[in-house]
């Protein structure tokens, strides 16, 4: 694998089965699912692919794949290409109505606008939003948090500024109101944008790289080039990496202002105590204790206020929807033996991080600092994703008697003078810190580009 494109991945086996004709649409109970193929999108669980989201959007080509056949279907669909600032209204191939984007959530923010293929979920003519505290005029949702709506306006009548998003795709009142019209439950949203995905990265190779743990990857999030991999695809317990599904999850369906209670079913087995029953933190504050420290009571408490298997659910669902077709969650700590994925799911994952998600890998390397949440309630944490070698972004650690040590880190390593982002994954590791260390150790001595 490593003198090769990581063919494997996912997104690109998604887009030759595209071409093949595997993408097809299944009516139930009268409403419209995007299913693809259940042989490449369905899980281990029995999980198959209807709506969420896709870093590979990001590359041209495949969104442009996606729309061609979603065309050719015949169907209306709704297009938010965050690139241009234009929303999109389509009846087959035919361009309905087309209209400025006002704002999005700003990039590397913690309310980035996610791209991904989405559907409506739910029209409200008015919502009102417990977030910022105001009204959204001709709302749709299609992703947890995230909404097209009008311009939003606080109780007294107030619009809100142009400078604030929430990562919403803000309409003008009449373009979003011809837009909610034309909307109908189920309907394919396409969110896009071109500025991350695949290059044309191709590194020589001068030394194989070679790692003890049973499972590993290192491969580059922008071109999808593999370094170096051993059984990439088989299945393995992942332990405490669980806890950046977890993270993500409560980031994109939970409001990260909202203040929760301790239950005492969270109080449970983990190396650094720090919660008691009865007290209340922000879910932001438990972000902290989770991402660093591998806190099992805060990814719990997080879990339990929400509706603990109703979570855990969000999780699945959301994992099928980043292409992690092997990948089960049956906690939100990682802590059981059910956890389980391979290593070009986590891939994925780190992709979406990377990309979309980069303030939950600022957290767990430390470097979250003047957060829009402001300090976190908790001092003097320690970071438990000890090995922070250089040019170090986010990532986590995981250790159980069954999972033995697993790790998904993600490093931007410099390359003939070239900065490149670099997912480095190793599951049923003996020494996942020496794992990891020799991987880097190659990557950075022995890669150059090609002349």
């Amino acid at each position: 694998m490593a003198r090769r494109h990581f063919y494997g991945y996912i997104f690109l086996t998604a887009v030759l089965a595209f071409s093949a004709g595997f993408l097809f649409w299944n009516y139930s109970k009268g409403e419209e699912i995007f299913n693809l193929n259940p042989i490449i999108f369905q899980g281990g669980n029995g999980k198959s692919f209807q709506y969420g989201a896709y870093p590979e959007l990001g590359n041209a080509d495949f969104f442009k794949k996606v729309k061609e056949r979603i065309m050719k279907e015949g169907q209306k669909f709704i297009e938010a290409d965050l690139s241009e600032m234009k929303i999109r209204f389509y009846e087959g191939e035919k361009m309905i109505f087309e209209a400025p984007i006002k704002t999005k959530g700003k990039e590397g923010s913690w309310w980035e606008t996610p791209a991904g293929i989405y559907e409506v979920k739910e029209k409200e003519k008015n919502h009102f939003s417990s977030f910022g505290k105001v009204y959204t005029p001709w709302n749709i949702q299609f992703q947890g948090n995230f909404f097209i709506h009008g311009w939003p306006y606080y109780e007294n009548g107030t619009p809100v500024s142009s400078e604030y998003s929430g990562g919403c795709v803000r309409l003008g009142d009449e373009d979003a109101k011809k837009i909610y019209e034309m909307a109908e439950k189920g309907m394919p949203i396409l969110v896009f944008e071109s500025h991350f995905g695949s290059d044309n990265f191709k590194p020589i190779i001068k030394e194989e790289i070679k790692a003890t743990a049973e499972a590993y990857l290192a491969a580059d999030l922008k071109s999808n080039f593999v370094y170096a991999g051993k059984n990439t695809e088989e299945i393995k317990p992942i332990a405490s990496i669980t806890k950046l599904a977890t993270a993500l999850t409560a980031a994109e369906y939970i409001n990260l202002e909202k203040e929760i209670e301790i239950f005492p079913e969270a109080i449970i087995y983990t190396s650094k105590p720090r919660l008691e029953v009865q007290e209340k933190y922000r879910v932001f504050d438990l972000l902290y204790p989770m991402l660093l420290e591998s806190s099992n009571e805060a990814a719990e408490a997080t879990a339990i206020n929400f509706g603990r298997n109703y979570f855990i659910k969000k999780m699945n669902e959301k994992a099928v929807a980043l292409g992690m077709e092997k990948t089960i969650f049956v906690d939100p700590t990682g802590a059981g033996e059910g956890n389980v994925a391979t290593a070009e799911d986590l891939f994925n994952l780190a992709k979406y991080l990377y990309f979309n998600r980069s303030f939950v890998l600022d957290i767990s390397s430390g470097g979250a600092k003047n957060t829009a949440y402001g300090d976190t309630a908790f001092e003097n944490l320690s970071n438990f994703n000890d090995f922070l070698l250089e040019g170090f972004k986010g990532g986590k650690v995981g250790k159980t008697n069954v999972a033995k040590e697993t790790a998904l880190m993600i490093y931007e390593i410099e390359i003939n003078g070239e900065k490149r982002p670099v997912a480095v994954i190793v599951l049923g590791s003996e020494n996942n810190k020496e794992d990891v260390k020799e991987i880097l150790r190659v990557i950075r001595e022995k890669y150059s580009l090609a002349e």
